[in-house]
């Protein structure tokens, strides 16, 4: 596995979580029919 350091930068609202959520999917990190916890 290799692992990537990344900084994500926005002001509150603007989609940072979605967007984490969706790289980590599309990384491979998460299954395509595993459920990933509501954050809040």
């Amino acid at each position: 596995m290799r692992l990537r350091n990344i900084a994500i930068i926005a002001h509150v609202d603007h989609g940072k979580t979605t967007l984490i959520d969706v790289l980590l999917r599309q990384s491979g990190a998460f299954r395509d029919n595993e459920r990933v916890a509501e954050r809040a």
